[in-house]
């Protein structure tokens, strides 16, 4: 247990990495960002699977490993030897959850916050946590030892909301901190409307990615991550057409080299290294106690944000870290 939650924890410490990228890079579309770095993340699980392919060759004698094949491959966790490519059926399920997870939750949070401006989708996603936390609830675990680390995360969540302004902060669930005109409000309710949307997918794709990774127990928790890389590079790439820079403005922006080495950080870093590390919590932990890790994600953004501008949290930002951690403490204490 302990593992699990040391991995959901770092997770939500790289995904925290993401709110500084847009302090070095001001004047960069957030979709350009987020392009950048998930491109970045398909083309990192690209090399590791070519790499660990040619090593797992070698050890053979050169020869092509069967798919399943139980042969020795090196693993960031150590996992049970499995296969390094999907199989089409298992391609189309890291697509879906890519849908759910990454590039279309980002696509639909975006049109989100162009509608609706921040205030009320940060709200409405800032309760992933709580969503994922009730829903991912163990059979065997009763309401009320579940009730104290609900209440402390959703007082927390109401205190930082409140606290706040803009879409960075609060809104959990590797958000990738857009900033949008809150003027600019051209279809308020359709913007809501999608921002509910948005909610529904990360929560979908924190419970079904637990579960598919319990219900496939052959394939290690880097392998699944490179999948989901890889169908999210496909994704992103439709993404980008529709809206993202064309490639020819992007070269010409006198800070290119330090958007590539941010994209190339973060898409290691807060991307494939950080699924990783969540697939290693949602294989070892409950759904719901993962929801309550999630909002380690906030704590660990504010933290940057504060070392970044060289400031103390306010006293309402402080006193919602501590009811995050109080939650944290409570829902671990209850799923002991």
């Amino acid at each position: 247990m302990l593992r699990g939650i040391l991995a959901g924890l770092a997770a939500g410490a790289l995904w925290g990495l993401v709110f500084v990228v847009p302090a070095w890079l001001p004047h960069w579309p957030p979709v350009d960002l987020a392009v950048g770095r998930m491109l970045a993340y398909a083309l990192v699980s690209l090399a590791v699977m070519v790499a660990a392919q040619a090593h797992r060759m070698r050890r053979v004698g050169a020869s092509p490993a069967p798919q399943g094949a139980d042969m020795p491959r090196a693993e960031v966790f150590g996992a049970p030897p499995g296969p390094l490519w999907p199989t089409l059926r298992q391609f189309l399920a890291a697509f879906a959850l890519s849908v759910l997870g990454f590039w279309g939750y980002y696509a639909v949070l975006v049109l989100s916050l162009s509608d609706a401006g921040p205030e009320v989708p940060t709200l409405i996603i800032g309760t992933i946590p709580l969503w994922v936390m009730v829903l991912g609830k163990p059979g065997h675990l009763r309401w009320r030892a579940l009730v104290p680390g609900l209440l402390l995360t959703a007082a927390g969540l109401a205190l930082m909301t409140h606290s706040v302004q803009g879409p960075g902060a609060a809104t959990g669930a590797g958000s990738m901190g857009v900033a949008v005109d809150a003027t600019a409000l051209p279809d308020f309710w359709r913007g809501v409307a999608l921002a509910g949307v948005a909610m529904v997918f990360w929560t979908a794709f924190a419970l079904l990615n637990a579960a598919w990774l319990r219900q496939h127990g052959d394939v290690s928790i880097t392998a699944w991550a490179n999948w989901l890389g890889l169908a999210t590079g496909v994704g992103t790439l439709g993404l980008w057409a529709v809206a993202g820079s064309p490639l020819a403005e992007i070269l010409a922006r006198p800070d290119l080299g330090t958007y590539l080495v941010l994209c190339g950080a973060t898409g290691f870093g807060a991307a494939w290294l950080a699924t990783i590390l969540w697939n290693e919590a949602s294989r070892r932990l409950s759904a719901s106690l993962c929801g309550q890790l999630i909002v380690s994600e906030t704590l660990f953004a504010l933290l940057y944000a504060f070392l970044l501008e060289g400031h103390w949290p306010t006293p309402a930002q402080a006193l919602a870290a501590c009811l995050f951690t109080g939650g944290i403490l409570a829902s671990i204490k209850a799923q002991r």
